[in-house]
């Protein structure tokens, strides 16, 4: 892998790139890096493929801008769009994980002609809601603690992530899901005064697919960067909601796929189901057994598989 920065779409993009061909953007979820690809892109790039993955905007070694607006889903896909014009291509398959696939399912409806094929990760296709999301949540979750909601307030969840990144990290990806479905999501949303980081579980060690370096990575780059960049994104839910009328009904008619861990608590929530009848040519959803919301770092010979195979099957030029 090698690494660069490019100008685009009025940010600078530090960016993960590898191999020739047919060219796939792997789009990182929150709170992540372009280098949560790791395992990726080697491997993409070894089956024939052209591959980059940006930190995206607020993220790592790419832009953090200020104002809050800079992070609506027209940037976010912008950055994306305007990223294949740096790189002299016309289309481009898009992966994403998490936030990254809220972005180019996203994407996927704006500018089709862009994209060749579409995959999600741990964060299925959701068709457009009937109101804002943020107003919804806050009806559904008035009782309780959601954190998204608890996301909405500038500085509040950025002061409490940014705290102590160690913590905040260790406790994100270290905690671990019992396999055998029985994770109850009650505690986590349960009325009181706690904040989002205080109800994950304490860091009880480093698990199989982690290793003390590569939590290291994470821990520096968040304590450079801190929250801010990130949380922003979730705060533009509702503007994003307001900018785009013209996605109520709106179809995916390139080639997608699913991938996510099979005990992923985010599943419970929006299960692949959820969007099933707005992906005009989905080629399946892929469930990793024993692998949670990390499941491109906690199962990746799983993922790579399932990516190639995908890729292979769109039967692109050059390939």
């Amino acid at each position: 892998m090698t690494s660069r920065v490019v100008s685009t779409n009025g940010v600078e993009l530090n960016l993960l790139e590898a191999g020739e061909g047919p060219l796939v953007v792997l789009s990182h979820g929150f709170p992540e890096l372009a280098w949560s690809w790791r395992h990726q892109i080697p491997a993409l790039a070894a089956a024939g493929y052209r591959v980059v993955a940006p930190d995206q905007r607020g993220y790592g070694g790419s832009s953090r801008p200020e104002a809050l607006e800079d992070y609506d889903i027209k940037a976010l896909t912008g950055d994306l769009v305007g990223l294949l014009d740096e790189l002299g291509e016309e289309k481009a398959v898009f992966v994403g994980h998490d936030w990254g696939s809220m972005v180019v399912w996203q994407l996927s409806l704006l500018a089709p002609e862009r994209v060749t094929g579409v995959v999600g990760m741990s964060v299925p296709f959701m068709p457009r809601a009937p109101m804002p999301p943020v107003q919804l949540m806050r009806q559904i979750f008035a009782d309780g603690f959601f954190y998204i909601v608890y996301f909405q307030d500038p500085g509040v969840a950025d002061a409490e992530l940014g705290r102590d990144p160690r913590d905040t990290m260790s406790r994100l990806l270290c905690a671990r899901m019992p396999e055998d479905g029985s994770f109850d999501p009650s505690t986590a949303m349960a009325k009181g005064d706690a904040g989002f980081v205080d109800r994950m579980p304490e860091f009880q060690g480093l698990p199989d697919w982690l290793t003390q370096e590569e939590l290291d990575h994470y821990v520096t780059e968040f304590e450079r960067t801190g929250f801010t960049g990130p949380l922003n994104w979730y705060r533009n839910m509702d503007r994003n909601w307001e900018l785009t009328p013209e996605l109520a009904g709106a179809k995916v008619t390139m080639p997608s796929l699913f991938i996510g861990g099979a005990i992923d608590p985010v599943l419970l929530m929006t299960p692949p189901t959820v969007g099933a009848d707005f992906l005009t040519d989905h080629r399946g959803d892929v469930l990793v057994p024993g692998a949670g919301h990390w499941v491109q770092q906690e199962k990746p010979d799983e993922v790579n598989a399932a990516l190639i195979e995908f890729l292979d099957g769109l039967g692109l030029d050059g390939k």
